[in-house]
């Protein structure tokens, strides 16, 4: 697994990813063209063996003291090995560092996978958006986490890990 920052140039690969991951709800590859050179926003690819099998995005105003988790997704291949925790810290870093303090996102009532990585990770219920999801009329599950909470635990981990190791 090797994260990196997205380019302009992954816009094909992404949507190939984004066309399978969400197939009646996609996003236009316009509007992902705009995501990635966005200054508001970091996206991240997971690359293996040359190939991107996973993307992820976060909308952080830098200064702004929120911060929105746009996507997640990953190739069916490699699901369920750590790929999108792994995605999902790097965005939540990412916020962290442009100064986000609380972090926000919508998943799809219909995907308790992706709902039990982010509530393994912190995240809370705050609301439900009814029929979000068009044309599937899918309710949007509302989440937050508190991030500076989020990173002092992840900091006493890695403080506690080190420990053991003396």
């Amino acid at each position: 697994m090797t994260l990196r920052a997205a380019s302009a140039g992954d816009l094909d690969a992404i949507m190939q990813l984004e066309r399978a991951s969400f197939p009646t709800d996609a996003w236009s590859a316009a509007l992902m063209q705009g995501e990635l050179v966005s200054p508001h926003g970091r996206y991240v690819v997971d690359e293996e063996a040359g190939r991107i099998v996973g993307y992820g995005g976060v909308r952080a105003v830098a200064g702004a003291a929120d911060a929105d988790i746009q996507t997640i997704a990953l190739a069916p291949e490699v699901r369920g090995r750590g790929r999108g925790r792994a995605l999902l810290r790097e965005l939540l870093t990412s916020a962290a560092q442009r100064g986000a303090r609380d972090v926000f996102l919508e998943v799809r009532a219909d995907n308790p996978v992706a709902a039990a990585l982010y509530a393994s990770e912190g995240f809370v219920e705050t609301g439900r958006r009814p029929r979000y999801y068009q044309p599937d009329d899918v309710d949007a599950v509302i989440m937050q986490l508190d991030l500076a909470g989020w990173s002092a635990q992840r900091d006493g981990a890695t403080a506690s890990a080190a420990e053991g190791w003396c």
